[in-house]
């Protein structure tokens, strides 16, 4: 006789996950959760690559910082309480559907932030996506005494500081960039007071898996936004283009495979586990504005850029150095040893350098191709004969 379905109620008590649940994976509403997440990346990048073409690089690179802090920590906020508390009722999913459409929100007020420094659309997004994420702390507050002290933390510090955020759109313009660093650190320092009580019961692998998932698709991001720039090129006839995306393609595969060359664990001790969280904001926004300065590179090369040769070198080389050495304190250190070791801030220098000469791009696609075979070179020498190594912890497990 078939078994009945079980139907997915419209609320439940919110009870917390198993830190050892096993099978732990990422959920239908969590990918489509990311993929809503990086219109705005993406958004935000193509800005950022516009501004630079420009020759405007001293509010691009400010302003991307502060449109990428709130996409990332929106993200990484919902992400860490969903690993923890994911009860995928109906209400569960509708609260996280408000938070999707501060997203696209967040989205919507980027191009303002970029050409009049108008952050009062982003902070809307951002406040929409902010408490309902204090709906859910409320929610895991009620079902689950054991860590109640925690979620009361985080539901009130996280209403104190989106306050904060309102109050800033009414402070004259000259007080808004110090504001701003106030509330940044504010919301900083939330999750680090709330776990005092006790670590909220997270799952480090599905927290690894996502974090993965997502440096996944922002990679995505940077090849559609390099292939379009080029395909832009080539239908304008300009054949010069294909070593330049031979060489953005290398570049691309080469952060890939760096970022997931090795296992890869969430360290579960603080304050540990906040540098480890709070660092992959340094590997995301690095990641996507090396799409941007890619299609930099293309704008350069078709004479469409009004900045000289080394400063769309730079646009590349500064983003994939912040990758390389972020890579290195967060994986590299705690888990090689070695010559790779050395390697990672040894090319990071040089790509630093690269602009400095002809055909950068070519140089830094060179640069990463050869510290990825260092890597392979040792990884197996590491392994020796008789030993096998780990399959990776993400998502290609």
């Amino acid at each position: 006789m078939t078994q009945p379905r079980s139907v997915r109620p419209f609320y439940r008590p919110m009870r917390p996950r198993r830190r050892d649940e096993p099978h732990r994976t990422a959920t239908p509403l969590e990918l489509f959760f990311d993929l809503c997440f990086v219109v705005a990346v993406s958004q935000a990048a193509a800005n950022l690559h516009h501004a630079v073409s420009e020759d405007q690089l001293g509010h691009a690179l400010t302003r991307y910082l502060m449109v990428f802090f709130a996409i990332w920590w929106s993200w990484m906020n919902f992400t860490w309480f969903a690993s923890a508390y994911d009860t995928d009722d109906d209400l569960y999913r509708i609260a996280t559907l408000v938070q999707i459409a501060g997203a696209l929100i967040i989205a919507a007020g980027v191009p303002r932030a970029f050409n009049d420094g108008d952050f009062s659309v982003i902070t809307y997004g951002y406040v929409v996506m902010r408490i309902a994420l204090v709906v859910q702390w409320c929610r895991a507050a009620a079902g689950d005494p054991a860590h109640r002290p925690a979620a009361r933390r985080y539901a009130i510090g996280v209403t104190v500081v989106q306050l904060g955020w309102l109050l800033r759109l009414a402070l004259p313009h000259s007080w808004g960039t110090a504001a701003l660093l106030l509330l940044v650190v504010a919301d900083l320092l939330v999750p680090a007071v709330a776990e005092r009580p006790g670590m909220t019961p997270w799952h480090p692998r599905h927290i690894t898996e996502r974090y993965g998932l997502f440096t996944l698709i922002v990679l995505g991001d940077v090849v559609l936004a390099t292939s379009v720039a080029i395909q832009t090129g080539v239908d304008a006839g300009d054949r010069r283009l294909w070593s330049l995306a031979a060489a953005a393609t290398v570049i691309v595969f080469a952060l890939w495979w760096l970022y997931f060359d090795r296992p890869i664990d969430a360290p579960d001790r603080m304050p540990y586990t906040l540098v480890w969280g709070y660092g992959h904001y340094l590997i995301f926004a690095a990641v996507a504005a090396v799409g941007a300065g890619l299609s930099v590179a293309v704008d350069h090369e078709r004479h469409l850029a009004h900045i000289s040769g080394r400063i769309a070198g730079y646009a590349v080389a500064v983003p994939i150095a912040v990758f390389l050495l972020t890579v290195w304190v967060l994986h590299v250190r705690r888990q090689q040893h070695g010559a790779v070791v050395v390697a990672f801030p040894v090319v990071a220098l040089l790509a630093l350098l690269a602009p400095l000469g002809p055909a950068p791009v070519y140089v830094l696609a060179a640069l990463l191709v050869a510290l990825v075979a260092l890597t392979v070179v040792l990884r197996r020498s590491d392994v020796g004969p008789h030993r096998r190594l780990e399959r990776p912890v993400g998502p290609d497990r």
